[in-house]
């Protein structure tokens, strides 16, 4: 036992000497013959753990003494009396302002005794006020919701956050189960479980309209008493929306990046193919120019593989993050050009109806990303529809000057509205947030509105959604005008330009068809070819030969065209190297190589060859 400190209080110094000599073996004592001493000793003294005080006292008697001592010290007290005082004795006992007595003359060991059991309850008492001014502390102060259920179900003791989610006062939950508070069968049996497995047990717990669920982590865990039975239940619930909410986020970023892995793959082998097929088509067109019903299957080939490369741009920006390209674009010519796109997405239970603006304004916008933005609102007008619907895609010319968001002027608008089951004002405050969706796992990604989102915002524009159950959704995304729209990419030189100047160009493919086609268009245009299967070939060629121009693909297996382009840049520093690619995004490209996307047109290679030996000359 740790030495603890007593008081003893007697107006008879030679008594107080003998309580000395009996208790400083174990004890701290401290003394005093003057009760109003004894007081100011005991404020100043938090530590004293017993009071030993005389009944029979000048000024003051013992029982009142200590009782004012109780007032301002938890202390446990005893009463040193003769049996002459034992009516004092016995109504300080039932008044509670004493928990022993001891007769005089006392015997040693039993006095000695009285102490100890009274010091023993006064530590104990202590540890379970220290204890309960912890679990105060923590029911008070948690972030979670706590509570302490008997084994019936019944709260015995909760916290403030706990009793406000049931919707009651602390006080009212006492007694109660949580299924008489809240009519919720599931929580009273899964504390049942937890109770009859006797183990701590997690659950996860959603509640809430889907998709904007607060998600809540339930621990429950059995308490057992000294003789081992389950007599309590104590429960710890946690807010873990925000923690699902990044792992949310985080499953659907690895997705996505997995995604455009994939996509990228895919992009590089389709264009691959598509070069070979456009260019294979483009230089067959010359041998049937007298043939018109084969010039006809060799058009619509044409277009078919053009719809492909398309197709394909549109997997590349769905799939990653790129800067915007805005310019002049014509909205309402690429909405009609949207025509079979649009059917082909959504299926044959929904219509598309256009109202076009008839003054055909332009917008300062990247084509790509509005073409996208497009078709993800018309496919989640399409499954608000389930039964099906039309879905109307209207645009107009807005003037703006009152709007703090945007600037005074005049602003394209195009809306995308359906009559479908419409969203709920708690859902409608979130559709716009990242990896944020109501669709089954599979079916969304959370990331079109996000899209259209921040192209609006990276095009100084603006977006708005007006919803109601029951009542459809429009879409309207506001966009700045532009004086007019750019000139479509087919509206180009019909025919490339001819060599103006003979020159060897070593044309670097791993694809054979696709350095067929390539070799084959600078034949046609008047220079000398060589091809190369990889790099390693490329520079055996380079070293036993002369050329004025290197075109390489970019991605090839051994050595990229970046690569190759680095050591002919090293070796022969007046050789232009035009690099051609199908994904850019797969490599790194340095600012300063020149960049041929696939599939091109002979035109296009045309005008690359020609600006590059221009500038070599």
């Amino acid at each position: 036992m740790s030495q603890g400190t007593i008081l003893a209080v007697d107006d008879e110094p030679d008594i107080l000497i003998a309580l000395e000599d009996l208790f400083e073996d174990e004890y701290r004592v401290l003394t005093t013959t003057k009760p109003a001493e004894a007081l100011a000793i005991l404020a100043a003294t938090p530590e004293i753990a017993v009071i030993l005080s005389d009944q029979r006292m000048p000024g003051m008697t013992g029982d009142a003494m200590l009782a004012e001592a109780r007032k301002i010290h938890d202390a446990q007290a005893i009463l040193l009396t003769g049996y002459a005082d034992m009516s004092a004795v016995v109504a300080a006992l039932n008044q509670g302002g004493i928990t022993g007595y001891a007769t005089k003359p006392w015997d040693a060991a039993l006095l000695r005794n009285t102490v100890r059991q009274a010091y023993e309850r006064h530590a104990l008492g202590r540890e379970l006020a220290t204890e309960r001014a912890l679990l105060r502390g923590l029911l008070d102060n948690a972030e979670d919701a706590i509570s302490f259920k008997d084994a019936e179900g019944r709260f015995v003791r909760l916290n403030a956050r706990k009793a406000d989610a049931l919707g009651q006062s602390v006080t009212a939950c006492l007694g109660r189960t949580e299924d008489s508070l809240a009519g919720d069968g599931a929580v009273q049996a899964a504390d049942a479980a937890a109770v009859a497995s006797g183990e701590p047990a997690d659950t996860l717990v959603a509640q809430g309209a889907i998709g904007a669920e607060r998600w809540r982590n339930v621990t429950r865990v059995p308490i057992r008493d000294g003789a081992g039975a389950i007599t309590h239940l104590a429960t710890i619930e946690r807010d873990v929306t925000e923690q699902k909410s990044l792992e949310a986020r985080l499953r659907q970023s690895d997705k996505m990046q997995a995604l455009g892995t994939l996509a990228g793959g895919i992009a590089h082998d389709f264009n691959n193919l598509l070069t070979a097929i456009l260019g294979s088509l483009e230089l067959v067109g010359p041998k049937i120019a007298d043939q018109p019903r084969v010039q006809r299957l060799v058009t619509n080939a044409t277009q078919a593989a053009q719809r492909g490369a398309t197709l394909t741009r549109r997997l590349l920006s769905f799939s990653r993050s790129r800067d915007l390209r805005p310019r002049a674009v014509d909205v309402n010519g690429l909405i009609e050009g949207m025509h079979d796109l649009l059917g082909g997405s959504l299926g044959g239970l929904v219509t598309v109806e256009t109202r076009l603006a008839p003054e055909a304004p332009a917008a300062c916008v990247d084509p790509d990303q509005l073409e996208l933005a497009i078709l993800n609102l018309c496919i989640n007008a399409r499954d608000a529809m389930p039964e099906g619907g039309t879905i109307r895609v209207a645009t107009r010319v807005l003037h703006i000057d009152d709007d703090p968001d945007l600037v005074p002027g005049d602003y394209m608008s195009v809306e995308i509205a359906d009559s479908g089951i419409g969203i709920a004002p708690e859902i409608l405050a979130r559709v716009c947030e990242p990896f944020f969706t109501t669709k089954s796992v599979g079916q969304g990604t959370g990331l079109g509105l996000a899209m259209v989102f921040g192209l609006a915002q990276q095009s100084a524009g603006r977006l708005r959604i007006a919803s109601a159950p029951g009542a459809g959704t429009r879409v309207e995304i506001v966009l700045p005008r532009a004086d007019a729209a750019s000139p479509a990419e087919a509206a180009r030189a019909p025919a490339a330009r001819p060599a103006t100047r003979s020159a060897r160009i070593l044309v670097v493919d791993d694809d054979a068809e696709v350095r067929h086609v390539t070799a084959s268009f600078l034949s046609s245009f008047g220079y000398t070819e060589s091809e190369a299967a990889d790099g390693a070939s490329a520079l055996s060629l380079l070293e036993r030969e002369g050329f004025d121009l290197v075109v390489a693909d970019l991605a090839m297996p051994g050595m990229t065209g970046v690569e190759l382009a680095e050591i002919v840049r090293a070796r022969w520093a007046t050789m232009p190297v035009l690099i051609v690619t199908g994904h850019a995004e797969a490599i790194p490209i340095p600012a300063d190589l020149p960049v041929l996307r696939k599939p091109f047109e002979s035109v296009d290679l045309a005008a690359e060859v020609s600006r590059l030996l221009d500038q070599a000359a």
